[in-house]
């Protein structure tokens, strides 16, 4: 499976690596090293598994390659889910960076994700969390008329 083509919505795991997923990253992220684009990768998927929860943080999980799944996993969700904007905040104040550079490391990692997740994933990923992820998985976020 490359990570151009999104999964069958059937998808077994992938058999992208983890270092393709990484260099992925910092081709769309534009990162100067391998090294920054991982440590941008794990912040990421680390910040996106407290959010996440039920079938969908399972069927993730299994579509990410093992080092990124286990980046997802390795903080249990939180109680409170965080509006993409204040999930862009929590990353920059985590990571000591701006929120201009986590909304850049965000969207460079969950466009990735989210070729590698499928469309269906994707949108109900998406659906569960609060307003204002849909932009940072590189789609357009539609609002209802009021």
């Amino acid at each position: 499976m490359s990570l151009l083509s999104p999964p069958a919505p059937s998808a077994s795991p992938t058999n992208t690596t983890f270092e393709q997923l990484v260099e992925k990253v910092r081709y769309d992220g534009a990162y100067p090293t391998h090294a920054q684009a991982e440590i941008v990768v794990r912040r990421v998927l680390e910040a996106l598994g407290r959010q996440v929860t039920g079938t969908e943080r399972t069927e993730l999980t299994a579509r990410l390659p093992h080092k990124a799944a286990h980046a997802f996993t390795s903080h249990a969700p939180k109680g409170e889910t965080l509006t993409g904007w204040c999930f862009v905040k929590d990353l920059a104040e985590r990571t000591g960076g701006t929120p201009a550079t986590a909304r850049w490391d965000t969207g460079s990692v969950l466009g990735v994700v989210a070729r590698l997740a499928g469309d269906d994933l994707t949108t109900r990923i998406i659906r569960q969390l609060p307003d204002g992820y849909a932009l940072l998985f590189g789609r357009a976020e539609l609002v209802r008329a009021a």
